[in-house]
C-alpha cells in the first residue's frame, strides 16, 4: 500500500543575535532540542515538543501554551528573538489527490500575538528509482 500525504510535526525554529540556550532551558523537558547553537553570526534553536501530537493545530497550541508560561526573564528573551517560526512539516505522497491541514483562527491569533510566523516545509515524494542501463547489444553488422 502506498504511503499517503501526511502531517509530520511542527518545529519551533528560532534565530537571534544572542545565545538561545537559556530560553531553551526555560522550556524544561517539555521540548526536545534538535539543535541549539551558533551558526556563523546567528544563534539558532530548532525545537520539537517532547510529546507527539496528531495535527499541526494542536502542536502549535501546545507550543503557545509553553511560551505563555515562560518566566519573565525567559519571556523577555522570547520577545527579543529576531525570527520565530512554527514550521509545519508535511510529507507529500501521490495519494490522496489533495490533503487539507487546518490551522484554526484562535491558533493563528495566538501565533500572531507571540510575534511568530507559521511556515510550511513540504517534503517531496521520493523519486522513483532509475532503472539500471542495460549494456548495448553487440552490433551484428560488425
Amino acid at each position: 500500500m502506498p504511503e499517503q500525504t501526511r502531517f509530520l510535526n511542527v518545529d519551533l525554529d528560532l534565530w537571534a543575535n544572542f545565545d538561545l540556550e537559556p530560553l531553551v532551558t526555560a522550556f524544561g523537558k517539555k521540548v526536545y532540542a534538535l539543535h541549539v547553537g551558533r551558526v556563523k553570526r546567528t544563534f539558532e534553536a530548532h525545537l520539537e515538543l517532547e510529546r507527539r501530537t496528531t495535527d499541526a493545530d494542536s502542536t502549535i497550541r501546545a507550543f503557545c501554551k509553553l511560551i505563555a508560561g515562560l518566566p519573565p526573564e525567559a519571556r523577555a528573551m522570547w520577545d527579543a528573538v529576531k525570527i520565530r517560526d512554527f514550521n509545519i512539516g508535511v510529507q507529500a505522497e501521490t495519494t490522496p489527490h489533495c490533503e487539507v491541514f487546518v490551522i484554526s483562527a484562535p491558533t493563528v491569533k495566538s501565533v500572531a500575538d507571540l510575534g511568530a510566523r507559521i511556515v510550511f516545509t513540504v517534503y517531496s515524494v521520493p523519486a522513483a528509482p532509475v532503472p539500471e542501463a542495460r549494456p548495448a547489444a553487440p552490433d551484428p553488422s560488425v
